[in-house]
């Protein structure tokens, strides 16, 4: 079993680590949920595990736990469509995640409240993010 990450961010500056950590991670979009009574937006990714020895991915629940509202674009009708993370960015009061394909989730938030918690087994892959400019 190798090592998780369990992070928690509350400062401003935690959002470009979690951006980072985010990056390139897959997610299928049936994998968003916002329950609005808690006020949490919850998605479900396998995270690409740059920190480890060798090309690897883990299943991972990274959790916005302060959401007053959530909006997203460009959705496909498709829920079981996949997109990758690109960033997790500030924009005043609101948190966007913005994936590849032109979707973006936001969520607005009073105060920063991050969750990232690796479950399961990582395994190995083949398909190695490349961010070359062309």
């Amino acid at each position: 079993m190798a090592d998780r990450l369990a992070l928690l961010g509350q400062e401003p500056g935690d959002i470009e680590t979690f951006s980072a950590l985010l990056q390139d991670a897959t997610l299928r979009l049936a994998d968003v949920g916002y329950d609005r009574k808690a006020r949490r937006l919850a998605l479900l990714i396998n995270r690409y595990r740059r920190e480890a020895q060798g090309p690897s991915r883990i299943r991972c629940a990274f959790r916005i736990e302060t959401a007053a509202a959530v909006q997203s674009s460009g959705w496909p009708a498709d829920p079981q469509a996949v997109t990758a993370i690109l960033s997790l960015a500030r924009d005043g009061d609101w948190l966007v995640i913005t994936c590849a394909g032109g979707i973006a989730i936001r969520a607005q938030v009073e105060v920063i409240d991050l969750v990232l918690e690796d479950i399961g087994d990582a395994w190995p892959t083949t398909r190695v993010p490349s961010h070359d400019q062309e």
